[in-house]
């Protein structure tokens, strides 16, 4: 079933963001092939929206077009091109979680630790897709929290392009545990305490990928 489409966001951003959310929740897997006309027919809209949002998500990487081979594919990813995502999230999740210890009202604290709790139930309960989409939603949150509405732009994509890869979470006690860790420092106002567990949260989520993930 075609996810909602409706007449308050342009067609390109509507068929970006659902198939932008196909990509990271695994519907779509890397090397799928996207056909125009399908998803133009699903969504009852033509096809120039379609290649709009197909631009849009070539732009942010999620999918190359293909001449030679007359298609769209969803992007893979190699191994030098995950160490390079990565090496910016380590910077750019660490300012982030500095930026939300400084900004965030005690709400926003408990609703960052509901996300962290939503995970931890879910991860009790066997259900892996519910795991992923608190623990997306918990980063999510974080960066809006952090009130810098550049720093959201540049994250979303890296978040969308490494989502399929975090969906296959082999570590899920140790990122409940650091997920606490994180929203404690957060509630508590503490900055620097908030960058140093968001970087060590990364770099684990690194060796984890790097060392268990086949490419």
């Amino acid at each position: 079933m075609a996810d909602a489409v409706n007449g308050r966001t342009p067609l390109r951003e509507q068929v970006r963001r659902a198939l932008q959310d196909r990509i990271s929740d695994g519907r779509l897997r890397p090397g799928d092939r996207l056909y125009e006309q399908e998803i133009a027919a699903e969504f009852g809209v033509s096809r120039v929206p379609v290649r709009e949002a197909i631009r849009m998500l070539q732009s942010e990487g999620l999918v190359d077009v293909a001449p030679n081979r007359r298609g769209v594919f969803v992007r893979s990813l190699d191994r030098a091109q995950v160490e390079e995502l990565f090496d910016v999230r380590e910077a750019l999740e660490a300012l982030a979680a500095r930026l939300a210890a400084s900004r965030a009202s005690a709400d926003d604290a408990d609703r960052l630790g509901v996300l962290a709790e939503r995970a931890r139930r879910a991860w009790a309960g066997g259900d892996v897709d519910a795991m992923s989409a608190a623990n997306t939603e918990f980063h999510d949150r974080i960066v809006a929290l952090s009130g810098n509405a550049l720093l959201a732009s540049v994250l979303e994509p890296l978040h969308g392009r490494l989502a399929w890869l975090f969906r296959l979470n082999l570590e899920p006690e140790r990122v409940c545990r650091e997920h606490d860790e994180l929203h404690a420092a957060i509630a508590g106002g503490d900055g620097d305490r908030a960058a140093e567990l968001a970087l060590g949260h990364v770099r684990a989520s690194r060796t984890m990928v790097l060392d268990k993930m086949l490419f």
